[in-house]
């Protein structure tokens, strides 16, 4: 709070000495004042709330949003702005080294590796399966080869039933989030990935097809969690205390995409952890020669220590989570505490669908466009391999070219962390143009596809696959998995994301089953168009929300949830902030920067009316402690409110004018007088 105080002063030097009146200055009941007190002017009264309703990261020194600035205004402030944040960090960096060589690497574990540890134990796991099947196909060909040992519809299934069990994971454990919590969802699919890698390393039948069918149930179960991590990680990297219910921070505006992309980049860890874990347990068992033949007792060693060594992770996340993530589900108990609900909020579903139906198509529909790319993706590899190898039988070539394909994905997605808030690039363009150049690079090769798997061109063949692995991070894998959280309000945030999720695994498994019916000529006719759909709904459905307060946004929604929503003129309806779609619509026309401030400071006010009602209610022992967020309010805020706030509003009472009748809240009043201006 001091830092906040010394900031607001520095900004507005003559805050502190503002004459604050003792009487409410709102309210038709009360329009007197103690004789040698004035009325507070809109002048002062912009002075004292200047740092809350216009942090300069945002706004111009004249009270100016940056996205209302003339374009090469518009430039000039932003760029000062990033430059100025960029400079603070190298500076922050330098004094950490300083004290302490290696404290931005713990720093970089508890932002990034912590949070996202579950979707890296995710990314190792899930695409293991893929990385072993090349092993299996050697050493069990009655199965994988021929089918003459093993059921091919349990083959089959090894796949389908893991993609399944991840669906079944997403939209249940996103529905259980925002119902019991993010910190039960959290400690739940840690449980569940823990019991389930013990069951995929002690999978066994008294035949290969036993096996098989006890592998593909065992990779159900996992599924489940994995399923779940999505949801829950998203929303809870985005909901901790940077931006849980506190006063809007430098922090949430400008570096939110970041730190959701953090946790996110760590599926690539996973992936390039497990694919050298792979490598080096093939050498090592396969007596230092990874070319054919496997032998069966060599395979089973390999896949099994690949499952039993992420499980030892998986118990100790399990661990932390239960004992180091108390607060995970903070906000969203605000949000229900707000609005009165105590289970799932089904009016807030409903609400969102009617108001927010445009942003999950656009969440939804992107991802599952995404999805077939993903896995389309995996085309190229088989084919440039034949080409320009010497062995491509060999399981150990296959896997090292896919281990450069990673690094290169690796790549992309810190990439990604760098950009997604940059307010000329942001979360919408990089969707847009990532999917634009995965269209580019599966569409040239198709109308020319022998001469790309001939020996003349396959080193173009190979740069297109690679640039496609590069913008699949750099885009839409990384954009999608932040914005189905972000572009929805708290109480429904796990369940969109994981509706969406879903949607987009159901493109996955559409990609699994497809291109086992077409040749690979046709897979990339087909393939292209999903970037091209991918590209349109972005550009049609999805709103951008860089640089877009997270609080700001659930503003508004309390202004949706009350029936009010035409009385809600703040900066999360600027036109910068909605999609085509909606301003089509007309969400935008009551954008109104002069009338949101006199609602956003009785907001505010109801707010701290609200918690120094907790306060004493906690002093009389009606309130727990828990139930009390340490609002950072500055000392001229809480000095204004308190001689100017109605003392029935600050017991909770309902007014009552001299006739008996209800009167409005100072909220109410002052959406309908906005209303009237309007």
């Amino acid at each position: 709070m001091a830092d906040i105080l010394r900031h607001h002063r520095h900004h507005n030097p003559s805050a502190g000495e503002v004459p604050v009146p003792h009487g409410p200055a709102t309210g038709d009941e009360h329009e007197h004042y103690p004789p040698g007190d004035k009325p507070i002017t809109s002048d002062q009264e912009r002075a004292i709330f200047s740092y809350l309703t216009h942090p300069d990261d945002c706004y111009t020194p004249e009270g100016v949003y940056w996205a209302d600035l003339p374009l090469r205004e518009r430039i000039a402030f932003v760029n000062k702005v990033q430059n100025a944040e960029a400079k603070k960090e190298l500076r922050a960096i330098g004094r950490m080294m300083k004290a302490d060589p290696l404290s931005p690497v713990s720093w970089y574990f508890r932002n990034a590796v912590l949070p996202g540890a579950g979707l890296g134990l995710e990314g190792y796991v899930l695409f293991s399966i893929g990385n072993l099947e090349p092993l299996f196909k050697s050493a069990y060909p009655g199965c994988w080869g021929k089918k003459t040992e093993c059921d091919a519809n349990w083959i089959a299934a090894v796949t389908y039933l893991e993609v399944i069990g991840i669906m079944v994971g997403q939209v249940a454990v996103g529905i259980i989030g925002d119902w019991i919590g993010r910190r039960w969802g959290l400690i739940q699919d840690a449980a569940i990935m823990f019991v389930g890698l013990l069951m995929i390393t002690a999978s066994w039948g008294l035949n290969l097809n036993g096996w098989v069918i006890c592998y593909a149930w065992s990779l159900f179960f996992y599924g489940f969690g994995v399923g779940g991590e999505y949801p829950i990680t998203a929303t809870s990297s985005m909901e901790n205390a940077v931006a849980a219910g506190k006063i809007s921070t430098r922090e949430d505006r400008l570096h939110r995409g970041r730190k959701v992309t953090m946790a996110f980049l760590m599926q690539g860890w996973g992936q390039l952890i497990n694919q050298a874990l792979l490598i080096l347990l093939l050498l090592i068992l396969h007596h230092g020669d990874g070319n054919p033949p496997y032998g069966s007792t060599t395979v089973q060693w390999i896949w099994r220590l690949s499952f039993a060594i992420p499980a030892v992770g998986t118990l100790w996340l399990v661990y932390y989570r239960a004992y180091k993530m108390p607060h995970a589900s903070r906000q969203l108990v605000a949000a229900k505490r707000k609005n009165n609900v105590t289970g799932y909020d089904v009016d807030s579903l409903r609400l969102a669908c009617s108001f927010f139906g445009g942003r999950l198509l656009a969440t939804a529909g992107t991802w599952f466009c995404n999805d077939v790319f993903f896995y389309g993706n995996k085309l190229f590899q088989a084919q440039f391999i034949a080409v320009i190898s010497d062995n491509p039988t060999s399981v150990l070539t296959g896997w090292t070219w896919n281990l450069i394909n990673v690094v290169v994905s690796l790549a992309g997605y810190y990439l990604a962390s760098i950009f997604i808030d940059n307010k000329f690039y942001g979360r919408k363009m990089m969707q847009q143009v990532g999917f634009l150049m995965c269209f580019i690079m599966f569409i040239i090769p198709a109308f020319n596809y022998k001469y790309y798997t001939s020996p003349e061109g396959i080193k173009a063949f190979q740069a297109m696959y690679f640039l496609s692995s590069f913008f699949n991070q750099f885009g839409p894998n990384s954009v999608t998995f932040l914005v189905a959280g972000e572009v929805f309000p708290t109480p429904i945030r796990a369940s969109a994301h994981g509706f969406s999720a879903c949607i987009g695994k159901a493109g996955a498994l559409l990609a699994s089953v497809l291109y086992n019916y077409i040749d690979t000529q046709t897979k990339f006719y087909v393939v292209p168009w999903f970037g091209l759909a991918g590209m349109l709904l972005t550009w049609l459905f999805l709103p951008d929300t860089t640089g877009l307060d997270l609080k700001e946004q659930e503003r508004r929604w309390t202004y949706i949830r009350s029936g009010r929503d035409h009385e809600y003129h703040g900066i999360a309806i600027h036109p910068e902030h909605l999609s085509l779609w909606e301003r089509i619509r007309g969400v935008g026309k009551n954008y109104n920067p002069e009338l949101d401030l006199k609602q956003k400071i009785e907001d505010m006010r109801e707010e701290w009316a609200g918690k120094e009602k907790l306060k004493r209610e906690n002093e009389a022992g009606a309130a727990s402690v828990e139930d009390l967020d340490d609002e950072e309010w500055s000392d001229e805020v809480q000095n204004y409110f308190k001689r100017t706030t109605d003392s029935s509003l600050l017991a909770g009472e309902k007014r009552h004018d001299g006739n008996g009748a209800q009167l409005p809240t100072l909220n109410e009043k002052a959406g309908s007088d906005a209303a009237s201006s309007n």
